[in-house]
Order: C-alpha cells, then structure tokens, then sequence
C-alpha cells in the first residue's frame, strides 16, 4: 500500500494538469458565450441617413413646427381615404403644419402606381406636384381601372396646365426616377413597409391614428 502511494499522487497531479490545460483552452470561448447577445433591432435606420428627394415635396413652410410625412402610393385605396383627413389637417393648422409626400408606390401590388409616381413627379418639375397629387387621389378609381393609364394622366397635366412637351419628356426622365428611387431608399431607411405610413415629427404614426380627431389631437400635442 504505501509502495502505491507516490504512484497514486503522481497519476493525480498528472489528471490536474490534463484538466487545468483544457480548461485553459476552453475558457476564452465560454467567456464570448456567457456574454450577453446584441439585441436585435427589427426595424429603424441603418447606414448612412437616407434624406430623400431633395428638396422634398412640401405643402407649406419645411421649417413649420410641425411635420407630417406621408410615405404614399396613388393607387393604394388606404392612401386615398386618408387624402381627404390631411387635406382637412392642413386647412386647420395652416401655417402651424406642413407635409411632406414621399414616393413608395407598391409595385408588385399596384399595377399604375410607377406611373402615378412619375406624373405627379413630372409635374413637380412644372411647380404643379399638388395639383397632379389631388387629382390622381381624388380619381383614383377611375384610372386605376383603366388599361392604359398615360392618357388619363395626360389629360390630367393638360388640367393643371402643364406644358404637355415637358411633361411627357419628364415622365420618363433620370430626375423623376432619381427622385422616386431616393424617396424610396428613405422610406426603407425608416422601416417603411406597407402604405400609406405617416411619421408626425419623426415618430410614425399608428394606422388606428390616422382618423381626424386622433391625427387633430396628436398634433395639438405637439410643442
């Protein structure tokens, strides 16, 4: 038995070792492990600001105290009911609110809503974006169930008295795309994912808001 002995705590120091090098080894990985995780953050800006179309579609002062922008596409029924609601905002609040449009038509939704896009852009390029805008809500069913929609928004330019040479050169011109796709890229920077999306000075606004007493009594809110 005690011939064993120093046989024993030498196999016993040899199985410390064995155990204080693996664990040596493995202790840098469980410390990353035990770390806790990044949250994960499912929608809001990443990268770089996305601005948007500048300058942007404005109705009214930029440097009003209060600020709605609507990301919107014109063939979206949702973004036409609400049309009316701001318009009703704005004649209220006057001087006190602006609103900004920004272009998100939903392509693979809406068959017209590209097109939309450009005429009211190719009419910003006149100075008649608002007028192109009120007209294409407040017609929307009509062309949307038109087959061929350039025609209806020709005669639409023609009513807000458009120069119809500049006007058809414009639809298809690399400044009205530019400014649909940088209102685009600005829309997904904020987490933009369906229309019609309303951010009242920076924080969106829920759809369950966006009725006239809810909107009114949020903007009241504002300082």
């Amino acid at each position: 038995m005690k011939r064993g002995v120093p046989f024993l705590i030498i196999v016993g120091v040899l199985i410390a070792a064995l155990l204080a090098a693996w664990y040596l080894r493995r202790s840098p990985v469980d410390t990353r492990r035990e770390a806790p995780p990044t949250p994960a953050v499912s929608k809001g800006p990443t990268g770089p600001v996305q601005l948007g179309a500048n300058p942007p579609q404005a109705l009214g002062n930029t440097e009003a105290p209060v600020m709605l922008e609507e990301f919107g596409d014109f063939e979206c029924s949702p973004c036409g009911l609400l049309h009316p609601v701001l318009k009703t905002m704005k004649a209220e609040f006057g001087a006190r609110l602006v609103i900004l449009f920004r272009e998100y038509p939903m392509t693979s939704l809406h068959p017209h809503a590209m097109a939309a896009a450009r005429a009211a852009e190719a009419a910003g390029m006149q100075g008649r974006f608002w007028e192109m805008h009120d007209l294409l809500y407040e017609n929307q069913k009509i062309w949307h169930e038109s087959s061929n929609v350039e025609p209806v928004f020709e005669q639409y330019a023609a009513k807000v008295g458009l120069s119809m040479e500049q006007f058809k050169r414009d639809m298809n011109s690399e400044g009205v795309d530019q400014r649909i796709l940088l209102d685009g890229q600005r829309g997904r920077w904020v987490g933009v994912t369906g229309t019609p999306t309303i951010f009242l000075n920076g924080r969106e606004v829920p759809l369950e808001a966006l009725t006239p007493d809810k909107l009114r009594a949020l903007i009241n809110a504002q300082h």
